[in-house]
């Protein structure tokens, strides 16, 4: 008997050992969803980002450190979008670092472009293959307006991609639920697909229509809807806009029916009195961060939904 187990033992033992489901750490809201989206039931990604916090300018709990350190793989937009994570990544984790803008076939938009022509739109599309953004080093109060725009998980098309190059390093990672990877990805890269129509239509009656936001962080949104950013209260996320900016912004809305959005996270105040003595109608507060939302899998088509409503309940009245 005890010869038996021996050998059974030492079968046991020679077996090459199974790779485990990566513990996975992601930057904000939205790329947890979609990562969510690829592992399913396989595991939960963690999200850094609190909610209601600031992407632009997050300070880690050392509790969240210490996951970092023991991730098997970090999954993040990029040190445009979060720099606060791109130093803490030098110093914390060893684990394989997708960088999704950098992620082939990741239509890029700089801050120049995006989103204050509509029409320029199929010009960017065309540069659809480009591969790299580069890298900026950034002060953690917020990224400066020069370059690429970071917010590209709000074109739909990038959303697709994204979901392909995840499913590929986690299949890299875990070969044995390689065919899981993919097959979720497949679903959710349909399932954006459809989402992708549904808001064009909701958004149709805003098409062309003139509308001012909080900040630059729209442009990829307005350019696959085909929406007009007449202008931002705010170029930076920590900039205070000069006085001058903001009357030449508001004697623009004196004349025409515009739109007014505040931004989640962001005092109102200053929207309310932007509107005063004009024409224009405020919104309810827009959130591209997904932050106000409860994370999972399905917070990526809940945010662009609300956008989407929001917007457009503003422009119909």
């Amino acid at each position: 008997m005890r010869y038996t187990i021996s050998i059974a033992l030492a079968s046991l033992l020679s077996l090459p050992a199974a790779a485990e489901v990566p513990r996975v750490i992601t930057d904000i809201p939205p790329v947890g969803a979609l990562v969510a989206q690829v592992m399913g039931d396989l595991g939960s990604p963690q999200v850094l980002l609190d909610k209601g916090a600031n992407a632009h300018a997050f300070q880690l709990r050392p509790s969240q450190a210490a996951d970092l350190a023991a991730a098997g793989l970090v999954v993040w937009v990029g040190p445009d979008m979060t720099p606060w994570l791109d130093r803490t990544l030098d110093g914390l984790s060893s684990a394989p670092h997708l960088q999704l803008l950098t992620t082939p076939g990741t239509m890029l938009l700089d801050y120049a472009d995006s989103g204050h022509d509509a029409d320029d739109h199929a010009d960017h599309a065309a540069e659809a293959d480009h591969a790299k953004a580069d890298a900026h080093d950034h002060d953690h109060k917020g990224h400066d307006h020069e370059g690429h725009d970071p917010h590209a998980w709000l074109d739909p098309a990038n959303a697709r991609v994204w979901l392909a190059a995840i499913a590929t390093e986690l299949s890299t990672l875990d070969p044995d639920n390689a065919s899981t990877y993919a097959a979720n990805a497949a679903t959710a890269q349909a399932a954006i697909t459809t989402l992708d129509a549904e808001l064009a239509a909701t958004l149709a009656p805003a098409k062309g229509q003139p509308i001012v936001l909080f900040h630059d962080a729209y442009g990829y949104f307005a350019a696959h809807y085909g929406l007009t950013i007449a202008g931002t209260i705010a170029m930076g996320d920590a900039a205070s806009p000069g006085a001058q900016h903001l009357r030449d912004l508001q004697s623009g809305m004196t004349d025409t029916p515009i739109c007014i959005f505040p931004e989640a996270n962001h005092d109102p105040k200053l929207v309310a009195v932007m509107a005063e003595g004009t024409t224009a109608r405020i919104g309810q507060p827009l959130d591209p961060e997904g932050s106000t939302l409860t994370p999972g899998a399905g917070l990526y088509a809940d945010m662009m939904r609300k956008l989407a409503s929001t917007i457009a309940a503003c422009i119909t009245g």
